[in-house]
């Protein structure tokens, strides 16, 4: 009698179980599509602005037909991401599920502006070949902080700290413009950002529970997927650096 009760709580730990990875693979599925689609806007966006010439004199100077720099309008586009970002950084708590992607699909829609200065520096094949070596390098660190079983935890706040000195130095690097701090920035930038790749996945997995309601599951997927969004763009921007063509 106890034997045929220990099978049926082991066998009800392993249905537990099952049922935990399926949910969680179809949590991990739906911030990867989100992901994903905000690319796909960004991109769209700045596509749109590269190529619709009375979208672009909205956002950029043009002299002769060349981009000869932003208008007040592209300027605050630029930077608008950024409020957006602070703003969700501040609502995220009380904030809605829906409000919450709401904000997401509004930052990757600005984030096209930010991106289609990227369009004007880099030939066209060159970013192509550059993003599809940022979305295998992204799919490989990815894999790997979701399989590892080693604790990536340390590296969170080191790559925090990494974060915010490469801000620092990049604002210093506006008003010294050297190339050589330039190469050391991107070249920290990549090892930093790749870092966070695998350990935000990590983190998006371990703080994954079945037990959460669809409202905060959907609001946290959104969340993970602006971090894993925001990652791949920097990748992409400092392997740019080293890899893309000018034009």
């Amino acid at each position: 009698m106890a034997l045929n009760t220990d099978r049926r709580y082991m066998g009800s730990g392993v249905a537990d179980a099952a049922q935990i990875d399926a949910g969680l693979r179809a949590h991990m599925l739906r911030v990867y599509n989100l992901m994903a689609s905000g690319l796909v806007l960004s991109g769209i966006v700045a596509l749109l602005i590269d190529n619709v010439p009375a979208i672009q004199s909205l956002f950029y100077v043009t002299v002769g037909g060349q981009v000869a720099g932003l208008t007040l309008m592209g300027t605050i586009g630029m930077w608008s991401p950024l409020i957006v970002l602070f703003a969700a950084m501040f609502m995220v708590r009380s904030a809605s599920a829906s409000v919450v992607q709401g904000m997401y699909w509004l930052f990757v829609a600005l984030q096209g502006i930010g991106l289609s200065i990227l369009l004007q520096v880099y030939t066209d094949a060159s970013i192509v070949r550059v993003f599809f070596i940022t979305a295998a390098a992204f799919a490989a660190l990815s894999l790997y902080g979701y399989t590892t079983k080693k604790s990536l935890s340390g590296m969170g706040s080191f790559l925090i700290m990494g974060v915010f000195g490469l801000v620092i130095a990049s604002i210093v690097n506006i008003f010294l413009a050297s190339t050589m701090m330039q190469f050391v920035i991107s070249g920290i930038g990549v090892l930093v950002f790749s870092g966070l790749i695998a350990y935000d996945t990590q983190r998006i997995k371990e703080e994954y529970s079945a037990s959460l309601d669809s409202e905060t599951l959907s609001k946290s997927a959104t969340l993970a997927a602006l971090s894993l969004y925001i990652n791949f763009i920097n990748l992409l921007q400092f392997l740019l650096y080293f890899l893309g063509n000018r034009e």
